[in-house]
C-alpha cells in the first residue's frame, strides 16, 4: 500500500505543474504544452481548404492528441485525492469534475466522440493554453494580471455597469430621433443597440448610420463619451499594474530584524492545502504565525486549516537554531 500510495504521489507531482528541480514534471508540461499547441494548429489548418490535402495528417494529429488528453484526464481523475487531501476519494474526484480544470478538461474530449456536432466546444481547447501561464503562477505575468483583475474588480464592475447605462441610453435616443427617418435600420429601442456599441468602442462600423441633424448630434455626443468611457477601465486597470509591481519592487527588500521571516503561497504544488498548522510544524522546519487569506489576516492556531491561496508568513531561523541546542 505504500509504494502504491508512494507511486500515486509521483504521478500526481508529475502531472501537477512542476518546480524546475523536478526534471520529469517540466517535461510534462512542456509535452502537454506542445499537444495543446499541436491540436489548436491542426484544428485551425483544417479549416483551409487548400490543405484538404493533408486532412488525414490534421485527423491523425487530432486523434493523437486528443488521445494524450484522455489518459492526462484519467490520471487527474486518479489523482484527485492528492489534490483535495481534505476530503475523501469519491468526494475529492467528484470536486475535481465540477472544478474549473475538470470542466474545461472534459469538455475538450467528449465533442470528439460524442458531441460532434457541438463545434463549439472544440474551442474551448484553446482555453488550455492558459495551462502554459501557471508555470511558476507566484511570480509569472499572468499571475499579475489576475491579480490585478481580482483586487480591482469593484472598480472594473461599475465601470462595466456604466457603460451599459450609456448603451441603452445612447440605442434609446437615437431610436427616437431616426425611427422616423429610418424606420427599417431602427426599428425598436433596441434596434440602435448594435450602433450603439460599435460608437463607444470604436469609431463606428458604418453599417448603421444616422440621416437626421439630431441623430448626427446625438452620434458626435456619443463619440465623444466613448472615449471617456474606455479610458474608465484602462485606468483602473493601468493603475492596478503600477501598484501590483511597486509592491512586488518593495517586497523584494530584506531587513536585518526580520531576516528570519518569509512568506510561503499553499498552492497545489506545495502540499499545504488541506493540512493544520500544527501538521506543518511537525513536519517542516519552519512556524507558521499567521495567514494571510484575501482581505484578512488569520491566526495561526495549532487546528487552524490551510486552504487553497492563503500566504503562510513563517519564521525559520528561530526553529532551526533551536533544533541545533
Amino acid at each position: 500500500m505504500d509504494e502504491k500510495k508512494t507511486f500515486k504521489r509521483r504521478v500526481f507531482d508529475i502531472i501537477q505543474i512542476g518546480y524546475k528541480g523536478d526534471l520529469p514534471s517540466c517535461i510534462f508540461d512542456i509535452f502537454i504544452s506542445v499537444v495543446i499547441i499541436l491540436n489548436i494548429l491542426a484544428m485551425t489548418l483544417e479549416t483551409f481548404e487548400s490543405l484538404s490535402p493533408a486532412a488525414p495528417v490534421f485527423e491523425a494529429i487530432e486523434l493523437f492528441t486528443v488521445a494524450v488528453f484522455c489518459v492526462e484526464y484519467i490520471l487527474r481523475l486518479w489523482t484527485a485525492d492528492m489534490l483535495y487531501p481534505q476530503y475523501g476519494k469519491i468526494t475529492s474526484r467528484l470536486r475535481f469534475l465540477i472544478s474549473y480544470d475538470g470542466i474545461i478538461d472534459l469538455l475538450t474530449i467528449l465533442p470528439f466522440y460524442f458531441l460532434s456536432g457541438f463545434i463549439v466546444f472544440r474551442m474551448l481547447r484553446v482555453v488550455r493554453i492558459f495551462r502554459l501561464f501557471k508555470i511558476n503562477t507566484q511570480y509569472d505575468s499572468f499571475n499579475v494580471i489576475t491579480a490585478v483583475l481580482k483586487e480591482r474588480r469593484k472598480q472594473i464592475i461599475s465601470s462595466v455597469f456604466i457603460i451599459l447605462i450609456l448603451m441603452l441610453a445612447s440605442s434609446i435616443g437615437m431610436y427616437s430621433a431616426e425611427h422616423n427617418a429610418q424606420p427599417g435600420v431602427f426599428e425598436n429601442a433596441f434596434s440602435g443597440m448594435w450602433w450603439s456599441i460599435s460608437t463607444l468602442m470604436t469609431v463606428g462600423y458604418g453599417d448603421i448610420y444616422p440621416v437626421t441633424v439630431m441623430g448626427k448630434l446625438m452620434a458626435i455626443f456619443t463619440a465623444i463619451l466613448g472615449v471617456g468611457v474606455v479610458a474608465i477601465p484602462t485606468g483602473i486597470i493601468s493603475a492596478g499594474f503600477v501598484e501590483q509591481y511597486r509592491k512586488d519592487e518593495f517586497s523584494d527588500v530584506h531587513y536585518p530584524d526580520v531576516s528570519h521571516i518569509g512568506e510561503l503561497v499553499a498552492d497545489e504544488a506545495s502540499g499545504f492545502i488541506g493540512k493544520t498548522v500544527g501538521e506543518l510544524t511537525d513536519t517542516h522546519s519552519f512556524r507558521v504565525l499567521v495567514l494571510l487569506r484575501g482581505e484578512l489576516t488569520v491566526i495561526a492556531m495549532e487546528n487552524t486549516h490551510i486552504c487553497e491561496g492563503d500566504i503562510l508568513v513563517v519564521e525559520t531561523e528561530r526553529i532551526k537554531k533551536k533544533k541545533k541546542k
